[in-house]
């Protein structure tokens, strides 16, 4: 799993004192590109013929959060298929522990010169792996 912490400053509110949902997007973004830099950096990325894109994103609000509270955005892979896999990101409150956030991110790797969903083998395959330790059911296998 990996973690990236995120501040809320006073830009991230809205009229109503709480963080407004489509910054949610902003910190799920900020720690995907944060677990992504473990890999390689987008230039090696793009080098290689690969983009990271995200295809669909589903977000479950639980808790408001506000100003200065620090949020810790959890970021794990849930499945993978053979062109798409989805990561599932969690945030929460740093100081209480609370939930505030879930979400399930589906991504593909763009093959840059197809123009399409690359498949997801060999080097890739095991970068992805790699850095996002999948979680595993009592049998060991992917969710």
């Amino acid at each position: 799993m990996h973690t990236t912490e995120i501040i809320v400053r006073g830009y991230h509110l809205d009229v109503f004192g709480h963080v407004n949902n489509g910054r949610y997007l902003e910190f799920l973004e900020e720690a995907r590109w944060a677990l992504f830099a473990r890999i390689k950096s987008v230039e090696e990325f793009v080098k290689d013929g690969f983009a990271f894109n995200v295809v669909n994103i589903n977000i479950d609000y639980r808790q408001p959060v506000v100003l200065s509270d620090v949020i810790v955005v959890e970021s794990v892979l849930g499945q993978m298929g053979k062109h798409s896999a989805t990561l599932v990101q969690t945030v929460k409150n740093k100081m209480t522990g609370a939930v505030v956030a879930e979400a399930r991110v589906t991504f593909v790797m763009l093959d840059l010169e197809k123009q399409k969903a690359a498949l997801l083998e060999g080097k890739l395959k095991e970068e992805l792996l790699e850095v996002m330790q999948p979680q595993k059911t009592i049998e060991g296998k992917l969710q």
